[in-house]
C-alpha cells in the first residue's frame, strides 16, 4: 500500500472513531501548570448518566500540585472553594456532603486519574455550571463552563 492511501485510511479511522465517541464520556487533562486541557464542556440532553475522566498530565504528586474535577452551578463556585479550605488536605478541599456539589473526582498528581459517574437528573438544559479545581488557588485559573442539553460539540478548548 503506497503511503498516501495508507495515510488516508489512518485518516478515515480516526475520524470514524471519533464520530462513534460517546458523547457522554469526557476526558479532561490537569497538568503541572496549573491548567485543564478544556475550557468548555457540552454533553447532549439524551445522556443520563456522564463519566468524567480526570487525568493529570503533569508529573508533581497530589500533595504538591494535586487536583480534582468539581461541577456546579457558576454561582456556588466561591462558597464551595471557601468551604473546601476550611475542610482542608485531608478531605480533598471538599466540604462534607455540601447539597452544591453536583460531583466531584478525588484528587490526583501526575500520571494519576480519577473518574466521576453522575445523572444528568440535577442538571437541567441550557443551564451554565462551572466545573473546577478546589486545590487552594486553582479554582482562578482552573475552571469553565458545562453546559447540559447544548450543540453537539462535547469538549472545547477555547
Amino acid at each position: 500500500m503506497s503511503l498516501l492511501r495508507m495515510i488516508g485510511a489512518l485518516a478515515l479511522l480516526a475520524g470514524a472513531h471519533a464520530a462513534y465517541a460517546n458523547p457522554c464520556n469526557v476526558t479532561i487533562e490537569g497538568n503541572d501548570a496549573m491548567h485543564y486541557n478544556l475550557r468548555e464542556i457540552t454533553v447532549p440532553v439524551e445522556c443520563t448518566e456522564v463519566e468524567v475522566m480526570l487525568k493529570h498530565s503533569g508529573r508533581m504528586s497530589a500533595r504538591v500540585m494535586g487536583h480534582d474535577w468539581v461541577l456546579a452551578r457558576e454561582s456556588d463556585v466561591s462558597a464551595i472553594v471557601n468551604a473546601g479550605l476550611a475542610a482542608g488536605a485531608r478531605r480533598g478541599y471538599l466540604p462534607e456532603n455540601d447539597k452544591r456539589i453536583i460531583a466531584a473526582t478525588g484528587v490526583v498528581g501526575g500520571g494519576e486519574s480519577a473518574v466521576v459517574k453522575f445523572s444528568t437528573n440535577m442538571l437541567q438544559q441550557g443551564v451554565r455550571y462551572a466545573f473546577f479545581c478546589t486545590s487552594p488557588g486553582h479554582s482562578t485559573v482552573m475552571r469553565g463552563i458545562f453546559l447540559f442539553g447544548g450543540a453537539n460539540t462535547v469538549a472545547r478548548v477555547r
